[in-house]
């Protein structure tokens, strides 16, 4: 599925490059990748720690059935495919990628303080709602300023490396959160007060220390440069949203996003996975805001390797692989196995599903996608992902509450299975470009 970019457009791989992390690994991950990975680790913990706690609190707190929280956990992960399309075509006219991100940052952060003034299904509603229109606007943005800053044979790599240190905020959050829910006596009042300030502390961060045009992408800016360059280019490749909407006639788009649709039909959402958990384990309360860090030390350890594995044997290969591991986590929640290491099993699976899927299928969208539009073409997979997942929660929830919880979990793992037999059929083809480091 990976094509080559678009011809008329600046190679990335004059951007300056740096050691990091792992050394001798991932030299070819420029400073962009890096300051925006640290903007994704400070607005993670900050994110986390509301998550975290979020479903004990509306189902325990404010005693919501499982359609109930179906609905808010729908609007809380799905409500951004509304917009993703929106900040997609507004960072690709003029180049404003930075911009775009920084204001979708900026409006999460003001969601938080929000959570201590409302107490009402609506208004919680309509606070997630705001938080998650924030995050729709600023994906396609970053993702877009990632793949611009790296070179097509090492787009998983540079993904890899930013959802690794995403996901060491992801790991931190609820490991934050829980502490404050020991010591504080007005336990999520205090944990709604820090996620603000940690989120502001992201924004600026990326207003210091994130450039505006990556060195050596081809982003065309509204200078009048640009614009002589923006002329040269085919009608199809000028940001319009009629550009963007064309892009699914590209063969290997459409069927990536087709895929990441039937798939994202039957991911269950991680606070049902967590939820599950407890009740199989019986975990008391005050735990279960440290589920997620199985979740997220595992994301960590297998971003980066998953992500130049990716880039070695093809992208598609492991994308699909990471649902394999997600529907083997179903299987061992659906038995009847009440061994200690279960909890770690399922954990364990669920973040190797994150790490082969989540950055591995934005580098594989980036290659059959032209620069100019990149952040556009980003959104539409992530928006038919997003809204599928949304209809899984909403349907995932309603079988829970008619059905029970294995039952709809079955359901689940028996769509999920349909669903990775259909996306081995339609397998996007790859281009060479992905085959070799």
């Amino acid at each position: 599925m990976y094509v080559s970019e678009s011809r008329g457009s600046t190679p990335a791989a004059t951007a300056p490059t740096v050691r990091g992390p792992f050394p001798g690994r991932s030299s070819a991950v420029t400073t962009t990748v890096f300051a925006l990975g640290a903007v994704s680790l400070i607005t993670d913990v900050s994110s986390e720690m509301v998550t975290a706690v979020l479903p004990l609190y509306l189902v325990t707190g404010l005693g919501l059935s499982p359609l109930g929280f179906g609905l808010l956990d729908g609007v809380y992960n799905g409500f951004s495919a509304l917009v993703r399309l929106v900040g997609g075509h507004l960072a690709d006219r003029g180049a404003r990628h930075k911009r775009v991100a920084a204001f979708g940052y900026a409006l999460s952060a003001l969601c938080k303080p929000l959570l201590l003034a409302v107490h009402t299904l609506p208004l919680i509603g309509a606070v997630l709602a705001a938080d998650r229109t924030g995050k729709g606007l600023r994906t396609a943005p970053r993702d877009a300023l990632i793949s611009l800053s790296s070179t097509p044979a090492t787009r998983g790599r540079a993904f890899g490396v930013h959802r690794a240190m995403d996901t060491t905020g992801a790991l931190l959050g609820p490991l934050v959160a829980f502490l404050i829910l020991r010591q504080a006596a007005e336990g999520y009042d205090a944990v709604f007060t820090v996620s603000f300030c940690v989120a502001a502390l992201g924004v600026v961060v990326l207003l210091l220390f994130v450039p505006s045009r990556p060195p050596g992408a081809a982003v065309r800016s509204s200078t009048a440069s640009a614009a002589s360059a923006a002329s040269a280019a085919s009608p199809a490749e000028r940001p319009s949203l009629r550009a963007a909407v064309a892009l699914l006639g590209r063969r290997e788009l459409r069927a990536l996003t087709l895929c990441a649709m039937a798939l994202g039909l039957a991911t269950v959402s991680d606070s049902f996975v967590y939820l599950l958990l407890q009740r199989r384990l019986g975990v008391p309360d005050r735990w279960f805001a440290l589920l997620p860090l199985g979740t997220a030390a595992a994301f960590l350890l297998l971003a980066v390797p998953l992500g130049r594995w990716a880039d070695r044997v093809g992208r598609w290969r492991v994308f699909v692989g990471g649902h394999l591991a997600l529907l083997l986590a179903y299987g061992l929640l659906l038995s009847h196995l009440r061994v200690g290491v279960l909890p770690y099993a399922v954990l364990t699976l669920h973040g190797a599903f994150y790490a082969a899927t989540d950055g591995v299928l934005m580098a594989a969208a980036a290659g059959s996608v032209p620069a100019a539009l990149r952040s556009s073409g980003l959104a539409l997979v992530q928006t038919g992902q997003a809204a599928a997942r949304f209809v899984c929660s909403l349907a995932f929830g309603a079988a829970w509450t008619a059905w029970g919880d294995r039952s709809a979990l079955a359901g689940a793992a028996l769509a999920l299975t349909l669903s990775v037999a259909m996306s081995v059929r339609l397998r996007p083809v790859e281009s060479q470009e992905a085959t070799h480091d």
